[in-house]
């Protein structure tokens, strides 16, 4: 696989370089992260930042290294930070690469002499390892900052941290904070001091920028002194559990045998799927026995809807069908009222159930799983049980005022709350309650109704398909705008919210729809007319009063555009999958050929959450976003003419009308 590398004239660039960022993760929760030039940009770069709680309880234990080396009598130091009113030192002016190859590389050159840093985190265990290399006789200096605070917050000068550490041959130990786990550095240093102590008011950029805490002091307990002859390498393994420096060489054979594993499993034998294939990895990630998806880096944890839409290209587009059944089975655990959770809180708390669509998307997951994996036998002994269940909730009610209402189609929504995807809320303000009948909800419910009849015994498959020939009526007579030409954003009474937005896509792009070919065709023309941006579909329409081009600014302006206009790249799959099946698989193909450029241009290997609605549509939100990857890798699959054609995972799928495919005849003729 092709490394990603950042050349001398773009490192050399603070500005530059200060945007471009690396993502390292452990498959807990717990990640390592910062930009290209060590700079610390967010309160959520760190090297490690533990997952106490897998995959959440998330703490940064270990901010940075303040690093210098001395090669005969001259200082170099190679650390960049932002402090008020000036940025210092200036090790970027050292930094002659940057590669991402597989994990992140980073190389000065110190007048002719090329010291060689690397980072990555082992698999399945809250850990860092760092190593770095000089080509010449060198000493170098390390001061490791901590912070020991949750990766929400910044941490201040405060007289309650214990300053002290524990020294052993080749390990010292930090515990700041009793009831914070204890940090330990595993080293192969020469010496090891005391440390400074306080440092005080890094700046961080990109807080800034949103408008939150932008300051933090970080606390340097001690200092490890390397002696290093030429080619010899100096390493910390900062980690959660206790290990010698020389474990180091073990603990990197087996993470990149796992990666070139990744690799070599992608089911398409090219740089992109290639690529793809570690950053969906990136998502996946333990949650007890079982399995889940971050949302996004840095700051989300595992959210039902996300999950449920991203599994099929995190895991089924890369042949990891094991990891997507662990994941059905957790969620399938975790329904309550015929509900999927919403969001899983980072400290603890019982599941939050307020969303409408993670359900219905699970229904979709389900039926992906089945097509990729032809495990029909486990979907029905598992996984049908909780699907009848939901169902029976839905049509007798279930929280939130969510109700199939007399018409077939499936109601929500009350006061304050936010049901559907468009959730931004500040304070008391819901952005887009859409409260009512959300026309992607329709096109959701009417597929779940679709899924289930193929396990579903002949009474109950029967009532389901009235129930959808129901849904389908009324759904055609309530939701077409004949004016526009596409389909009204909700309909609640006798109310039609005719805001030209992204959520009609839908009801083009689901296995089973409700729109004759006519229909889908006008919608599609008026989505690629209005919404379409090489980085995705716009949320709303630049006509429309509401339209915010700039996702920019403090935490209100930002949520208030985050509906609004703002570009969402995920919705690009739903759009390229309608748009193959309508008119031919040219534009899909272009649209995947700028994607390796698009993994470079704001996280190295990940791709972004959302992008401004307006020109250049720069880059923002979580720099890692699970939907975003997982649907250019279902797309990627669904390219290839050979998978297509054999009806693997992405294949585009075929209406049917109420009429169930071969799968359901197998499947009813097993009852």
């Amino acid at each position: 696989m092709k490394a990603i590398i950042i050349g001398r004239e773009t490192c050399a660039s603070p500005e530059a370089a200060g945007k471009l960022e690396w993502l390292e993760t452990n498959g807990l929760g717990g990640f390592s992260s910062s930009t290209i030039l060590g700079m610390n940009t967010r309160r959520y770069h760190a090297l490690l930042t533990a997952a106490t709680r897998p995959p959440v309880g998330r703490v940064v234990m270990l901010s940075k290294f303040e690093e210098a080396v001395t090669i005969g009598d001259r200082r170099y130091d190679l650390s960049s930070n932002r402090y008020p009113g000036a940025m210092y030192p200036e090790g970027y002016r050292y930094l002659r690469e940057f590669r991402l190859d597989p994990c992140p590389t980073f190389v000065f050159e110190l007048d002719g002499v090329v010291v060689e840093k690397s980072v990555f985190m082992p698999h399945g265990e809250n850990a860092t390892v760092i190593e770095y290399r000089v080509g010449g006789e060198a000493t170098l200096e390390l001061r490791p900052l901590i912070a020991f605070r949750d990766y929400h917050a910044t941490t201040h000068c405060n007289d309650v941290l214990d300053s002290h550490y524990a020294e052993e041959t080749g390990l010292v130990s930090v515990c700041p904070y009793r009831d914070l786990p204890v940090l330990y550095l595993a080293h192969d240093a020469a010496a090891v001091s005391v440390g400074a102590g306080w440092y005080y008011h890094f700046e961080y950029d990109r807080e800034r920028e949103r408008g939150l805490d932008f300051q933090e002091d970080l606390f340097n307990p001690l200092t490890l002194t390397y002696r290093l002859s030429a080619g010899a390498r100096a390493t910390v393994i900062a980690s959660t559990l206790r290990h010698a420096a020389s474990d180091s060489g073990a603990m990197r054979e087996r993470e990149m045998a796992r990666r070139a594993a990744l690799v070599a499993a992608a089911p398409l034998d090219n740089p992109l799927a290639q690529r793809l294939a570690l950053a969906a990895d990136q998502f996946l990630v333990q949650r007890g026995e079982l399995e889940s998806v971050v949302a996004g880096y840095p700051w989300f944890s595992n959210w039902g809807r996300d999950t449920m839409i991203s599994l099929p290209g995190l895991t089924l587009a890369t042949g990891r069908f094991d990891a997507a059944k662990r994941i059905l089975r957790a969620f399938a655990a975790s329904m309550d009222q015929g509900m999927l959770p919403n969001r899983f809180p980072d400290a603890g708390e019982q599941p939050e159930y307020n969303t409408v669509d993670a359900t219905l998307w699970f229904f979709e997951a389900i039926r992906a799983y089945g097509e990729a994996s032809g495990d029909y036998d486990f979907i029905r002994q598992n996984l049908y049980p909780r699907m009848k269940e939901s169902i029976d909730w839905h049509l007798r009610g279930t929280r939130y005022g969510i109700h199939v209402d007399d018409d077939g189609l499936l109601a929500c929504g009350e006061p304050g709350v936010q049901l559907t995807w468009m959730d931004a809320k500040v304070a008391d303000w819901v952005v887009t309650p859409r409260h009512g009948k959300p026309v992607e909800i329709q096109a959701l419910w009417y597929n779940a109704l679709c899924i289930a009849q193929e396990f579903a015994d002949a009474d109950y498959a029967s009532m389901l398909r009235e129930l959808g020939c129901k849904a389908r009526s009324a759904f055609r007579a309530l939701f077409w705008n004949a004016q526009a030409g596409c389909l009204y954003d909700v309909v609640n009474g006798d109310v039609r919210d005719s805001s030209i937005r992204p959520n009609q896509i839908f009801a083009l792009s689901l296995p089973h729809r409700m729109l004759d070919e006519g229909s889908e065709r006008q919608v599609l023309d008026l989505v690629e007319r209005e919404l379409l941006t090489p980085a995705g579909l716009r949320t709303l329409s630049r006509s429309d009063p509401q339209y915010r081009g700039r996702y920019e600014g403090g935490v209100v302006n930002r949520d208030s555009a985050y509906h609004q206009g703002t570009v969402w790249p995920w919705l690009i799959g739903p759009f390229l999958t309608a748009y193959t099946r309508l008119k031919g698989g040219t534009k899909a193909a272009e649209w995947l050929k700028q994607v390796p450029t698009l993994l470079e241009s704001d996280c190295l290997g990940q791709f972004f959450e959302v992008a401004d609605g307006d020109g250049p549509h720069l880059p923002g939100g979580c720099f890692a976003q699970a939907w975003s990857v997982a649907e250019i890798c279902r797309l990627a699959r669904a390219a290839s003419p050979t998978e297509c054609a054999a009806g693997a995972v992405g294949a585009l799928p075929v209406d049917s009308a109420l009429q169930p495919p071969a799968s359901v005849a197998r499947a009813q003729h097993r009852n």
